[in-house]
């Protein structure tokens, strides 16, 4: 058994005025809302529950449920208070004891066939970028171990929003979320930062995708470059 955690509680801030009437990850990309790319991707590849943990404008979500019966809401009460670690604090409670993807909700999966290989080892996906980054991204050992997980770097793989847990470690990680998340001085951190703090409990490799494989979206701008209807005011 292999579930998964959609991440869409959030503001959407960098994306209004569209956000201020529809949760970002149900904004349209190409004529579907962009969660969908996401749901029906995993989903032809043999994930057999989906969590959504949603807050803001959560009672949009609820159409997914009817939609797809494998899909569950989880409700985030502290969306606007506490950062992203407070999804992943809140779905951990219920997302049952299997292998488990973690995947923002902002994404556009132009290439479902990046989930057809299943990972053996707990990992994030990443892509590589030559060059300096300032986006989130990771150090690697020569195995491809994960040595760090953090913003900025060079030549190096970026995360694009993706990562897998077996059953193991994400008992583990939701061990260390509920930990970390008793101490209201951790709520505005990142679920990674989290992560970052441990990576010597948890062993976590780079599962490479190509690129524009998985598309993130936090910008007008970037919606525009892959939705030409936004740039009619439709």
């Amino acid at each position: 058994m292999t579930c998964a955690l959609l991440m869409a509680s959030g503001l959407g801030t960098r994306l209004r005025p569209l956000t201020l009437t529809t949760p970002k990850p149900l904004l349209q990309v190409q004529g579907k809302p962009m969660i969908e790319t996401l749901i029906e991707a995993l989903l032809a590849h043999d994930v057999t529950e989906l969590y959504i943990a949603v807050g803001y404008l959560a009672e949009q979500f609820r159409y997914l449920t009817t939609k797809y019966s494998s899909v569950h809401l989880v409700l985030n009460p502290d969306y606007c208070t506490a950062n992203n670690i407070s999804s992943v604090y809140y779905a951990c409670q219920q997302l049952p004891p299997s292998d488990c993807y973690i995947c923002e909700s902002d994404l556009f999966v132009a290439d479902p066939s990046i989930f057809s290989d299943r990972p053996q080892d707990s990992c994030y996906f990443g892509e590589m970028v030559s060059g300096h980054t300032d986006d989130w991204c990771f150090s690697t050992a020569a195995d491809g171990c994960i040595t760090r997980v953090g913003k900025g770097g060079e030549d190096c793989f970026n995360m694009v929003g993706v990562s897998y847990w077996t059953s193991q470690d994400l008992c583990k990680l939701s061990h260390l979320i509920n930990e970390a998340y008793t101490n209201p001085a951790n709520h505005t951190l990142f679920w990674d930062d989290i992560v970052n703090r441990h990576l010597d409990r948890l062993s976590l490799f780079i599962h490479p995708i190509s690129a524009k494989a998985l598309i993130e979206i936090d910008t007008f701008e970037e919606l525009k470059t892959i939705n030409k209807v936004y740039y009619y005011g439709c």
